[in-house]
């Protein structure tokens, strides 16, 4: 500490969050200078509102999925964390960006959280599970889904989120929030869409 340079409490409760296990260094690092700097809005509204149930639709490589588990657990057991991540795996064609595979996916997150993988594309998969699964505090909408797919989705996101969910979705601009009236209005031009 610099001499003469006092250690206030505002400097050790970093943003109002709980940083608990993690530590100030390491959450300073995934908050403020992890790559790609686009993901860090994830990072630091976990930190601030830690998430309970946490739906990642494209897990890609991981990485992402890791560090905001970590985040997510730095302040809640690992117990009490509900992880679903949705990705093709190993249904990826060539031209998907890449992932890994759900043996690795499951062996990289043992322990992290309650983890459920579910294989496959997002509109399918989350037919498959959305009827048991429940509403979720964080959703991570990756832009590796393919747009036809996730166009095909909206309908089943809406019955897994509510007022008090916050979700981000990329674009080629990077991270932003997706509000739930945008998620509603979605849905409902899916439904129309279907009907016609």
């Amino acid at each position: 500490m610099h001499p003469g340079r006092a250690w206030t409490p505002s400097m050790a409760q970093y943003e109002g969050a709980s940083m608990g296990r993690l530590g100030m260094i390491r959450s300073l690092w995934l908050t403020r200078l992890s790559r790609p700097a686009g993901e860090r809005p994830i990072y630091r509204h976990t930190l601030k509102t830690p998430p309970r149930r946490i739906l990642e639709l494209g897990v890609g490589l991981l990485a992402r999925t890791e560090r905001l588990l970590e985040v997510a657990t730095s302040a809640l057991p690992a117990t009490e964390v509900t992880y679903v991540g949705v990705d093709r795996f190993e249904s990826r064609g060539p031209s998907d960006p890449p992932g890994v595979s759900l043996k690795e996916a499951h062996q990289r997150l043992h322990g992290k959280a309650r983890v459920q993988l579910v294989p496959g594309n997002v509109d399918s998969a989350l037919a498959r599970v959305c009827n048991h699964l429940g509403v979720f505090d964080l959703v991570v909408i990756s832009a590796a889904n393919d747009e036809r797919h996730l166009s095909r989705c909206w309908f089943f996101l809406q019955r897994v989120t509510g007022p008090q969910t916050t979700v981000f979705i990329e674009s080629g601009r990077g991270w932003a929030l997706l509000p739930k009236a945008k998620i509603d209005d979605m849905a409902a031009k899916a439904v129309l869409t279907r009907a016609g």
